[in-house]
């Protein structure tokens, strides 16, 4: 049986040499807004280990959409120098440069985690004089902990439509060939789509149609400016806590898929400060898969699997069964940022080492060869690499 998951991808006139995509995830390292070198470092080596697509972490357009000081930004042309720097390293180890764009909506303005998450006052990535202001579909708090947010007008919302181009203006100029915009885990897209969030009486709220319009109308500006050969991926909670269903994401993904996305990448949850995973719905090894199978079967639209994928016969698995056409590990690939090698290793592929660069695939190469049993060759290896 010849593996999909090492496979090669063409998605527009973009080629990936696998289906292994690194999920976004914060690193919560920026200052400012600004890269730092361990984002450097830190993609650098999950490109380096093989992956297909590296996604970089959610990066906010505008400032007062970070969820915490330490965000990733791109809502100023300062930025691009660190973020090409990001693109440029994942593309010379062979991967495809993506990268994420976010608004946090009313779930802004936070610490970081291991800082408790403590509600905040200011940003020092503000312009002087400027507020970090919590802002949502309607004055409705996340949860007890988060403060009220003010409601957008309309105004306000083609302002936002005006960062997303802006942004996506700057993704262009930094170099990656791969765009995902997030509308999951509650933040602000998520928010319009939720009656849970949206209670708005206007043309964005109410009827499912109208709550999606906000995010079809950003995908809308954001495929107007992303170049028409390059691919659109979205990140959805297929359902969450308070009652969004896989078939209104369905209808979502329908409508996404006319305005230009190629991939939605399938989540869930987020909308309030309950969770997704309860005594009747466990976390257990792809229990998110169900979600990009149904997705892709009632929208006939690609997707990606997301959450607990571990092993490489799970993910071949879920590629060969049909259930979606990408796979996304996050906190595996921290665990072992060579996991792509080592699946491609465990599935009896070719030449697994081919992937990564050449000192990778040289030493290697060599230890797999040698004869463990007989030491000699072994103690050969050794010698060859010091």
């Amino acid at each position: 049986m010849k593996s999909l998951l090492f496979t090669p991808m063409d998605l527009r006139s973009v080629r990936i040499r696998n289906r292994i995509v690194v999920a976004p995830m914060l690193t919560y390292a920026a200052q400012n807004g600004y890269v730092q070198d361990m984002h450097t470092v830190h993609y650098g080596k999950l490109a380096y280990g093989g992956a297909g697509l590296v996604m970089v972490e959610s990066t906010k357009g505008d400032p007062c959409g970070a969820s915490t000081p330490a965000d990733l930004g791109i809502w100023k042309d300062e930025f691009l120098p660190g973020l090409t720097r990001i693109a440029s390293t994942i593309k010379s180890y062979g991967a495809v440069a993506g990268i994420q764009l976010g608004h946090s909506g009313r779930k802004a303005r936070r610490s970081i985690p291991w800082e408790g998450r403590a509600p905040l006052a200011s940003h020092p990535g503000l312009d002087h004089g400027e507020e970090w202001e919590l802002v949502a579909p309607s004055e409705i708090a996340h949860s007890n902990s988060f403060s009220t947010p003010r409601a957008l007008s309309v105004s306000d919302i083609e302002r936002l439509l005006d960062g997303y181009q802006a942004a996506v203006e700057r993704v262009m100029k930094a170099g990656f060939d791969v765009l995902e915009i997030h509308a999951a885990h509650g933040y602000l897209i998520h928010q319009f789509l939720s009656p849970n969030a949206n209670q708005r009486t206007d043309q964005y709220g109410g009827t499912p149609e109208k709550r999606m319009r906000f995010g079809l109308e950003v995908i809308e500006r954001v495929r107007q400016h992303w170049p028409e050969e390059k691919p659109l991926f979205i990140r959805i909670s297929a359902i969450d806590e308070a009652g969004w269903t896989v078939e209104e994401s369905a209808a979502f993904a329908k409508e996404l898929k006319k305005r230009g996305v190629d991939v939605v990448d399938c989540s869930s949850g987020g909308i309030t400060g309950g969770s997704i995973v309860s005594s009747e719905r466990p976390a257990q090894y792809g229990y998110q898969v169900p979600l990009a199978e149904q997705v892709r079967k009632l929208a006939d639209i690609k997707t990606m699997a997301v959450g607990l994928i571990i092993h490489a016969d799970q993910a071949e698995e879920i590629l060969q069964t049909g259930k979606a056409d990408l796979i996304a590990i996050g906190r595996e690939m921290l665990n072992n940022p060579n996991w792509p090698m080592d699946a491609a290793s465990k599935l009896g592929i070719e030449n697994p080492f081919s992937m990564v660069p050449p000192l990778y695939q040289f030493f290697l190469g060599k230890r797999a060869e040698a004869d463990f049993g007989g030491h000699s060759s072994t103690w050969q290896v050794g010698i060859d690499a010091e």
